[in-house]
């Protein structure tokens, strides 16, 4: 079984979270484009999803899902989404496609976070993926050092905007032995918008596609 096609088992797995009239929320990236092209299959079932970026709202749209504001929604009963690492207390790295400020908001405003990948996203330690920050232009030199300090090497994604107007460092060579306390520490400097560890509020689930089949967490 290929990358993709375990991709593909844990996202239609996820299905089996859904009751009837739910407004979701949905994530980004390529294991949550598999999720809403497996909801298109039930999109009866549901009222509609809240999206965490503008390509996840258009290709809910495309499948004719309504996509609402998370402002008139209220909280969600459900959110299901990937992630760049995981491990098996379900602490996440997530933000490679860009999305963790809107991620983080809707995983907070809702009662159970399902997290979907493949299993080679299962790491002992967080870190060997580069965290993501979200960060205000104006502070990026100054987040940067503070990272360089924490023993990280904080790179600029060029050419790269999130849906809020800012920009991102991804910072390499971290060893996150403590998630929930790296996730506060960063989250409290100026500047920094969103910080792309879920361990404050992480996963309630994790769904694992593997060659041996669907692995629960």
């Amino acid at each position: 079984m290929n990358a993709d096609d375990k991709k593909r088992l844990a996202a239609e797995a996820a299905l089996d979270y859904i009751q009837n009239d739910d407004v979701i929320g949905v994530g980004t990236g390529s294991t949550a484009n598999y999720f809403i092209d497996a909801l298109a299959k039930v999109r009866g079932k549901i009222d509609g999803a809240v999206a965490s970026s503008e390509a996840s709202a258009e290709r809910l749209r495309s499948h004719n899902i309504p996509v609402l504001d998370l402002n008139a929604t209220g909280d969600l009963p459900l959110y299901v989404d990937g992630a760049d690492e995981a491990t098996e207390l379900r602490a996440l790295i997530k933000g490679g496609g860009g999305a963790l400020t809107r991620e983080k908001i809707v995983a907070n405003a809702s009662k159970k976070f399902i997290c979907i990948a493949d299993d080679s996203k299962l790491v002992n330690r967080l870190g060997s993926f580069p965290l993501p920050i979200e960060v205000v232009p104006m502070a990026r030199s100054a987040v940067a050092r503070r990272m360089v300090q924490l023993g990280g090497a904080p790179e600029l994604r060029q050419g790269f905007t999130t849906d809020n107007g800012n920009i991102i460092i991804d910072v390499h060579n971290l060893s996150i032995t403590q998630p929930i306390e790296m996730e506060t520490q960063i989250a409290t400097l100026a500047g920094v918008v969103t910080v792309g560890i879920f361990a404050i509020r992480p996963a309630d689930v994790l769904l694992l596609g593997s060659d041996s089949g669907l692995k629960v967490i």
